[in-house]
């Protein structure tokens, strides 16, 4: 049965805090997660002074924060937290992994051991960080909210001209908007990268609920991205786009029991679980009225009835005309055993 690699997105959801991170990557690994991601980042070498918030951004922060460098200085991931953090995770028996979005970033997490790269929607224009990453030899999840298939292309392209093996390389279907529309989900766009590119596609889910993952593991998925949080009305830009604990237990065992459903030879043929039912739920041939031996069969004296392990109602005609071996009374099961 294929496995979808389940990454739980905890972001900045820490909000600057230790001990809160600790305890999103245990909500992880209690959830069933296989990865839990965070993002690694310096706030001056990520955006300028003149930087934004997003509209997102705007709604969700509660606090004063004017521009985008305000924001994220706030919720900066420590370096000196990463090794306790990745200790934590590999106790728990999950894997620990960080976004980064610039090089010395990159640097430090790839010492540091992580499992792939996470390539943010963000930098899927960044050619300079996208040599570099290549260069890293290592597997590569590159997100494309905010892309075109042009833009998709042409980063594919500089990863791949730095020597990355096209086997390497899982791109995901994503949508920027926290959260996102349902009508702006645009799911079967994902089939256009294994069908242009030749990669493995999975989705990246901005949305509320469950209900798009799970449709796009039946489409496939390999890899499935989704922000969580301790709780949903924390202040910080992700947490309200975010599961909750018990949200993201949910979220995991719908993608599990997902995987069930779509596996399978796709023959149909009746499955072991169901055998079993053919005589209770079938019907075979019985009679409607009492004959004598030596009397012929006639349409008029059968009816199907429950339970199916007799003579087929499917060879009725094979029985018509056939005289019996001995008297049958009405409501019988007939038996090819009974005709001469």
């Amino acid at each position: 049965m294929k496995k979808t690699l389940i990454i739980a997105e905890a972001g900045v959801n820490h909000n600057g805090d230790l001990q809160m991170a600790k305890e999103l990557i245990k909500v992880a690994a209690i959830a069933g997660a296989d990865v839990v991601k965070f993002q690694t980042f310096s706030a001056e070498k990520l955006v300028s002074q003149s930087a934004q918030l997003a509209d997102y951004q705007e709604r969700n922060m509660d606090d004063t924060a004017e521009n985008q460098l305000e924001m994220l200085k706030k919720i900066e991931l420590p370096r000196t937290w990463h090794y306790e953090l990745k200790k934590y995770a590999d106790e728990l028996g999950i894997l620990f992994c960080s976004t980064p979005f610039d090089e010395d970033a990159l640097d430090f997490l790839c010492e540091l051991g992580i499992p792939f790269i996470k390539i943010p929607s963000g930098e899927i224009t960044n050619k300079p960080f996208l040599q570099r990453i290549a260069s890293k030899n290592k597997q590569i999840i590159l997100s494309t909210g905010m892309a075109s298939m042009a833009e998709v292309n042409d980063a594919i392209n500089v990863l791949l001209e730095e020597g990355l093996s096209i086997e390497k390389l899982t791109v995901l279907h994503c949508n920027t908007e926290y959260p996102t529309p349902f009508e702006d989900v645009n799911l079967r766009a994902m089939h256009q990268f294994e069908k242009h590119f030749g990669v493995k596609y999975g989705y990246s889910d901005h949305t509320l609920g469950s209900e798009v993952a799970i449709a796009a593991v039946a489409l496939g998925a390999s890899v499935i991205e989704k922000h969580f949080t301790l709780d949903k009305n924390l202040p910080g830009p992700d947490h309200k786009a975010s599961l909750e604990p018990n949200e993201l237990s949910d979220f995991i065992q719908f993608i599990r029991n997902t995987e069930k459903i779509i596996s399978g030879s796709g023959v149909k043929e009746p499955s072991r679980s169901e055998a079993k039912n053919k005589v209770v739920a079938r019907k075979s041939i019985h009679l409607r009225n009492s004959i004598n031996e030596g009397q012929l069969i006639v349409l008029n004296d059968l009816e199907m009835k429950r339970p199916g392990d007799g003579i087929s109602p499917m060879d009725y005609e094979l029985v018509l005309s056939k005289k019996v071996k001995r008297n049958i009374n009405a409501g019988e099961q007939l038996k090819w055993e009974d005709f001469e």
